[in-house]
């Protein structure tokens, strides 16, 4: 799968997600301060799925219709980066065909999709 990870969500889910195989385009590592506009952008034209900590994405989806090809917002109460990873690996393992296209809110005990 192509994953575009946020500034926020980190290097460490970024070098992850490229040990498991997956195409990932890291803002943290190759675009830093990179607006959010501009990420959300890039992700839609390019075909990335948005992985983020940062819920000021959902306002762009939902409130000003940004276009996407699949958002990935993690809420959780733990922020370190083995809790983002191992809740990325239980979130793919389990519903990687329901990623594209979807907006999906992630925490530490529930997983939502929407579409939009």
């Amino acid at each position: 799968m192509r994953f575009l990870v946020d500034e926020s969500t980190g290097v460490v889910v970024a070098r992850w997600l490229q040990e498991q195989g997956h195409e990932v385009f890291s803002v943290y590592e190759e675009a830093r301060g990179m607006d959010d506009d501009s990420i959300i952008q890039k992700a839609f034209a390019e075909n990335w799925i948005l992985i983020t900590n940062d819920k000021d994405f959902g306002d762009k989806v939902y409130r000003d219709n940004y276009l996407h090809k699949g958002v990935i917002l993690l809420r959780l109460e733990n922020e370190r980066a083995a809790n983002k990873v191992d809740t990325l690996r239980r979130l793919l393992a389990a519903y990687s065909e329901e990623l594209p296209g979807n907006f999906t809110v992630v925490t530490e005990t529930q997983i939502r999709f929407a579409k939009c």
